[in-house]
This record gives structure tokens, sequence and C-alpha cells, in this order.
């Protein structure tokens, strides 16, 4: 026996963690079917969560299962009893029930934008969301994000769908009036460039949170500070027009320079700026070491689209639930392994090793068993002694 297990005062089975998401599931969306259903709500969760942790579609789970309900049962379900508001809203009060109570008084405040590009027919695809050119198109499924960033680890706060018509700064005041009724405290907001112009900078300014936001170079006047120098703070400033009123936005902004050092290839000196007001950030260095925080944002993408439903339905609600899903998986995580295997000791809980990885294994060997998930493919002729020990 193991020293962890010498200590453990319980263990949690695969099983009881499908159980867990699919009860969650089950409380949260109130799913009502006729009496003469060959399938209940339950069924069709345990499906969700099996195809999210298998990473595969429902179609694909279902037909490889001879327990599960029927893909055609799952979908139609999936079609008629879901709304998009109701997955929006319901979602959102989800992830923050696995989330709000592990907090502390303090945090750090991300929002970024996460853009999934669209090849298909535009015609026939509503809610399309449109911006640059990025790998190939300008057409995206697209979802902006809340995140709490405590001791890098990153909780979903929530998630919104984003449609042609949105702009950075109705996303940002959506998001920070959900931050003004939490009760924790805003150290700092850090934001990408999507956020850089004079109506999103306003609004941080109007909530008094501290933030950090890479500038881009509009204007020669702030191209020609980025091309020449070292390290410094300026004052700059941004015009901006709303409702045919114009007004300007001023700032102070951190440029740091580092040298390259042959990193990417590249030599000479690197010149970045930052729009900042924190009272916790004193030099341009400090603003690049702070900002630098918020790519932790990029591994809970990764980790999203290891564990996303994989469908090619342009119905928004179905791809905004799976999304939620996805997110869902990795604030439960976190949740049971603060809240079940972290040993309580003076200083700080201990954390046994149970990375994101194992625990979607583990879901997925659940949703597998419980399923009857086939396991053996047909052959032309039976095994021989090779496959025998």
């Amino acid at each position: 026996m193991t020293k962890q297990n010498q200590q453990a005062d319980g263990e949690i089975h695969e099983d009881q963690l499908l159980n867990f998401l699919v009860n969650a599931l089950t409380g949260a969306f109130g799913v009502s079917l006729a009496e003469n259903a060959e399938i209940n709500p339950e069924d069709i969760y345990e499906v969700l969560v099996g195809a999210a942790a298998d990473g595969t579609s429902i179609s694909m789970l279902c037909d490889r299962s001879e327990d599960s309900p029927s893909s055609t049962d799952i979908l139609y379900h999936l079609r008629t009893k879901f709304d998009l508001d109701t997955v929006k809203a319901v979602g959102n009060t989800l992830l923050q029930e696995y989330t709000l109570e592990l907090l502390p008084e303090q945090v750090e405040i991300v929002v970024d934008f996460h853009l999934r590009p669209y090849y298909g027919d535009r015609d026939e695809t509503d809610g399309l969301y449109y911006n640059e050119a990025k790998d190939g198109t300008t057409a995206f499924h697209a979802y902006a994000t809340l995140y709490a960033r405590v001791k890098n680890k990153r909780y979903t706060l929530a998630v919104r769908r984003l449609t042609d018509g949105d702009t950075a700064s109705s996303v940002l005041a959506e998001f920070l009036g959900l931050v003004d009724d939490f009760d924790f405290e805003v150290k700092a907001l850090y934001v990408d460039s999507e956020f850089y112009d004079g109506k999103c900078l306003t609004l941080m300014q109007a909530h008094n949170h501290a933030y950090v936001v890479p500038i881009i170079p509009w204007g020669t006047k702030i191209q020609n500070e980025l091309s020449k120098g070292w390290s410094r703070e300026i004052e700059h400033d941004l015009t901006t027009e709303f409702d045919g009123h114009e007004w300007t936005v001023e700032f102070p902004v951190m440029i740091d320079c580092t040298y390259q050092q042959g990193r990417y290839g590249e030599h000479g000196v690197a010149r970045h700026g930052y729009a900042v007001d924190a009272p916790f950030i004193d030099t341009p260095g400090q603003a690049r070491k702070h900002y630098s925080k918020r790519f932790g944002i990029e591994a809970t993408y990764r980790l999203s689209e290891s564990s996303l439903i994989s469908t090619t339905t342009q119905d928004a609600t179905r791809r905004l639930l799976f999304v939620v899903l996805s997110l869902l998986l990795q604030n439960v995580w976190r949740y049971l392994h603060w809240e079940y295997a972290a040993t309580p000791r003076r200083g700080g809980r201990r954390l046994w090793w149970w990375p994101f990885e194992e625990f979607i294994r583990m879901i997925t060997c659940a949703a597998w068993n419980a399923l009857s998930v086939r396991r053996k493919i047909p052959t032309n002729k039976p095994p021989d002694d090779q496959f025998i020990r």
C-alpha cells in the first residue's frame, strides 16, 4: 500500500466521476421527456459526457455501444429540448457552481476570444463571427471566455457565443457586469489586443480595475516610439467615436525592450508596448511579466479541444452546449481535485497527482463500461497462438 493510500480517507472510482457529471447536468438542465419516451435525461447526459471525454461524436459513440440509446434519439432531444438562451444562462451558472467557492478573496481576471475556423457554406449557417483572416478563412464559430486565474490555475466563469456585429467592448461590458456581482476582488484584468480600443479602455477605467493590455501600433506617433529607445513609460491617447460623439481616453504605455538573442531566429531589440494601469506594476519589465500570465489560457484551450464532442452541426445551441461541457469538465476536475483529492495540512492542502488527462481517461472508461462500448474488431480469421499468453 502506498503512502498516498495510507493517508486517504476514501476513494473516487471512475464510475462515480461519471455519476457526478451526469447528476450535475441533470440537475442544471431540467429536460422533461414524454411519458412514453424510450430514454430519460440521464441517458442523454451519459452519452454527452462519454462523447466529450472520448473526444468523439455522439453518433460514433452510440454506434459502437451495445447499451446506449440510438444517436437519432439523442440528437432529436438535443434539437427539441434545448434552446440557446437556456444553454447560455444555465451553462454559465453550472460553470460558476464548481468554481466560485474555490476562489480566494482576490483573483486575476482574463477575458479572451477563441475563434474556430469555418470553411462551409456561409449562406446556410447562422451565427457566424467574421474577423481578420486566420487559417485561410474570415468566418468563425467564435466564443468569448471569462476566466479567474489563481496561482497558475484557471477557472472558467462564463462563456459567450459571438456573432457578427459583436464588438470587443460589448463583450467586455457584459463580462465586467458579471464580475461586479461576484464576491471576490479583482486584482487585475488581462485582455489581449482585441480589446485595445478607446471604448474598452474607458470601460476598464470606469470599473476601476487594474489592467494590462498589449497595444496595437496605430498611427505614426506610437510607431515611432516603438522603433527606438530603451524601456520607458510614456503617455498616450486614443480617440473614439460613439453615437456621433468623439472623446479621447488617455492612459500610460509601458514600452519593454529586450534583446532577442536568437530566439525564434530573431536578433536585435524587441519592443513591446502595454497599456498599463496597475499599482503593483512599476516598470515595463514587470508589465511584460504580469501580462505573460495570461498565456496559460492557451493550455485551457488545448484541454478544451481534447474534450470537445466532435460535430459537423451548424446548430448554434448544440455547439455552445458542447463548448460549455468541455469547459465544465476542467472546472469539475479542479473542484474534485481540491475538495476530495487533497490532503489538508499545515501551510495549505497537498494536492495528489491527478492530471486532467487521467481524469478524462477515467471518465472515458466509465462511459464505455456503462454503455457497453464494443472493444473488438471483426477479422477474416480467428486469432492464433500469437494472441495468447
